[in-house]
């Protein structure tokens, strides 16, 4: 009986261990540095870390990165778009270990943030 009580509370920490991977958040990097970010910890739903890179307007000359989780259906994939008359390449790369997907460390204060999203639009608008 001492065995079986044993194995399914080793079962229990494995499946704990497994559910709880820790990633970086990045909601937007540019320039490599983190305007808004931190660690994040992925649900069952998202099950992998990411670095993804998003071009606008496919020029290639205006890119914006983030990280977080993402479902492993999304690892290794590329999608396109148009968000209000603006076309994106997307990318996603993916790992499975804590903190893998390294995301910049250096954060900026939300304000600043606001304020660099707030010039950019009006930039991509020009």
């Amino acid at each position: 009986m001492g065995c079986l009580f044993r194995a399914l509370i080793f079962l229990a920490v494995v499946i704990a261990a497994v559910q709880c991977l820790t990633c970086k958040l990045c909601a937007l990097e540019f320039s490599g540095t983190c305007l808004i970010g931190g660690n994040i910890t992925c649900d069952n739903q998202t099950s992998s870390c990411f670095s993804g890179t998003v071009m606008l307007n496919a020029s290639k000359t205006v890119t914006v990165k983030n990280a977080g989780c993402v479902p492993k259906s999304f690892c290794g994939t590329k999608t396109s778009g148009s968000l209000l008359n603006i076309d994106y390449v997307a990318s996603f790369d993916c790992c499975n270990t804590d903190l893998c997907n390294h995301a910049s460390s250096l954060q900026l204060p939300l304000i600043v943030a606001l304020c660099f999203g707030a010039v950019t639009s009006v930039w991509l608008m020009l």
